[in-house]
């Protein structure tokens, strides 16, 4: 059964999230100084990556919910106790500068033109649809794909296989029809494949290490990779 459909995740994968959060905090602690608990802020930025990651992993495993893991990630960044009000409010103004860093990955447009008309593409993210309808469409993508589904609403999030088989009843295709592309090489590319569909790890980083997965380390590789229509037989050039 042909390819029919690449199902995108966003951030790190189309969206150069990493670099967006990075350069938000920077702009940040410019404005409001750095916490008396880093020495740098390089250590601050380390240390707000390492707590998104934690408390989003919380939320992706029903711990916490959406706005509860944003509030927990400021609390747990300056270690004391904060209202949810001003929690909320030093996230409001960290997002303010975030979203001014805001861009796709340069490669990721010029390879949606050359699928146009070949494969059908939609979106299925773990965070909530209300953030992420509104990135893509701030950044200009958002009619490009047929259905945007997010954890939030969903009430299931990636690696579970019920998402990505919501992803697909959406699309009306079955799981072989659909391709998913992920940066991340467990809850993208391994859990993509064993719900049935053909899991690609978008491994930026070329960190490598997964033979058992597909793997592309630019999406200018995807084309060609789709196209050849092997079921992605494992190609020595996209290990």
């Amino acid at each position: 059964m042909p390819i029919r459909a690449v199902l995108w995740d966003i951030d790190d994968t189309i969206f150069d999230y990493t670099s967006a959060d990075r350069e938000g905090l920077r702009r940040m602690l410019a404005d409001e100084g750095l916490p008396h608990l880093y020495a740098s802020a390089e250590d601050a930025l380390r240390r707000w990556r390492e707590l998104t990651e934690h408390h989003w992993a919380r939320f992706a495993a029903g711990e916490i919910d959406f706005q509860g893991q944003r509030r927990d990630r400021v609390r747990s960044f300056f270690a004391r106790q904060l209202s949810d009000a001003e929690a909320d409010e030093w996230f409001g103004r960290h997002v303010t500068h975030y979203e001014a860093a805001w861009s796709l990955f340069p490669d990721f447009l010029p390879v949606l033109d050359r699928l146009e008309g070949e494969y059908r593409h939609a979106v299925l993210s773990n965070s909530s649809l209300h953030n992420q309808d509104r990135k893509l469409r701030v950044l200009g993508v958002r009619d490009r794909f047929e259905a945007v589904l997010c954890a939030v609403e969903l009430g299931v999030s990636k690696p579970e296989a019920a998402a990505f088989h919501a992803a697909c009843k959406a699309l009306g295709l079955s799981p072989q029809e659909v391709a998913y592309v992920g940066d991340h090489p467990d809850i993208d590319a391994s859990a993509a494949g064993a719900a049935g569909l053909t899991g690609i790890w978008l491994d930026r980083a070329g960190q490598g290490g997964r033979p058992e997965l597909i793997r592309i380390t630019g999406l200018e590789e995807l084309p060609g990779l789709l196209r050849s229509d092997t079921r992605f037989g494992a190609p020595s050039t996209f290990r």
